[in-house]
C-alpha cells in the first residue's frame, strides 16, 4: 500500500499532480497519454478533477512520468480525524 491511500479512498488533488508533473516535463496531454498508453480525453478528465484514475491507469501515469507512486500522488493529511 501507498500511503494508506490504496485501496480505494478518494485522492483530491491528483489531478493537480499529474499535470504539474506533465508540464514540469514539458509534455502535453497527447505525449503523456501516448507514453503511458492512455487517451488525450482520460488525462484531460483526469486533470480536470472529473475522473480519479484507477490502480492500473496510477501506475501507467507513474511510469510515463518517470516518478515512484509515492512522488505521484499527493500528501494525504494522516493526522486527519477519523469519522
Amino acid at each position: 500500500m501507498v500511503r494508506g491511500v490504496l485501496p480505494w479512498v478518494v485522492m483530491p488533488g491528483i489531478g493537480e499532480r499529474v499535470k504539474e508533473m506533465r508540464l514540469k516535463r514539458g509534455l502535453s496531454q497527447g505525449e503523456l497519454a501516448r507514453r503511458a498508453g492512455l487517451t488525450q480525453g482520460f488525462i484531460w478528465q483526469v486533470e480536470a478533477g472529473r475522473k480519479e484514475p484507477g490502480k492500473r491507469a496510477l501506475v501507467a501515469l507513474a511510469r510515463a512520468l518517470s516518478v515512484s507512486l509515492d512522488e505521484l500522488l499527493p500528501v494525504v493529511n494522516e493526522e486527519a480525524p477519523h469519522a
